[in-house]
């Protein structure tokens, strides 16, 4: 029981984190694959973690993120924020749809916090969004992780290997993939230096 505490404080503490940092989804699939957790269990306390990591995280930005991001980007985020002020129902749609997409919800939650979005209106769509999204990956990167243990001890089976490049596949394309480029100018360009 006390591995899914674990889990919850992992995505909660890097939801809280007021830079980019590695997706809570990574820290789910350490969890999931390092102690043999159940992916359920994982995907529902995990969930709650960065959703509670988010609300704070809204709460606390405005007041930090004037003396951390360049003016431009701030005047960026700003608009995005404007967006989500408009009514409910399309801030609703607006932030679930952006959270299912593998894009980081860190700049989401600046713009609103900076444009003074109720984190109430953001919470509910987030954590559905959040929750599709992460079972999603959790589920690809433990079945990569399994498929990738088999190989290591020498059960090659073409299901095996094809569940294993596909899990990668998956993985690799939220990562590495420039999901901005490929949104708005509709152009496939892959960025690997996610990292700073």
């Amino acid at each position: 029981m006390w591995m899914y505490l674990a889990v919850f404080a992992a995505a909660l503490a890097v939801d809280l984190i007021p830079v980019f940092a590695p997706p809570a989804w990574t820290a789910m699939v350490f969890f999931l694959v390092k102690f043999d957790l159940n992916p359920w269990g994982v995907l529902v306390a995990g969930v709650i973690g960065s959703t509670l990591g988010r609300y704070l995280f809204s709460l606390y930005i405005p007041k930090v993120s004037a003396k951390i991001i360049k003016r431009q980007k701030n005047e960026e985020l700003e608009f995005v924020g404007k967006k989500l002020g408009d009514t409910l129902w399309k801030t609703w749609l607006f932030v679930f749809i952006y959270t299912i997409t593998p894009l980081s919800t860190t700049a989401l939650f600046t713009a609103a916090a900076m444009a003074k979005v109720k984190p109430l209106h953001l919470i509910p769509p987030f954590f559905c969004g959040k929750f599709i999204s992460d079972a999603i990956m959790i589920l690809a990167g433990q079945r990569a992780a399994m498929n990738l243990k088999d190989l290591i001890h020498g059960t090659f089976s073409p299901k095996g290997i094809i569940s294993l490049v596909l899990g990668l596949g998956i993985v690799f394309a939220f990562l590495f993939v420039d999901w901005r480029e490929l949104l708005q100018r509709k152009k496939l360009k892959f960025k690997f230096r996610i990292w700073k």
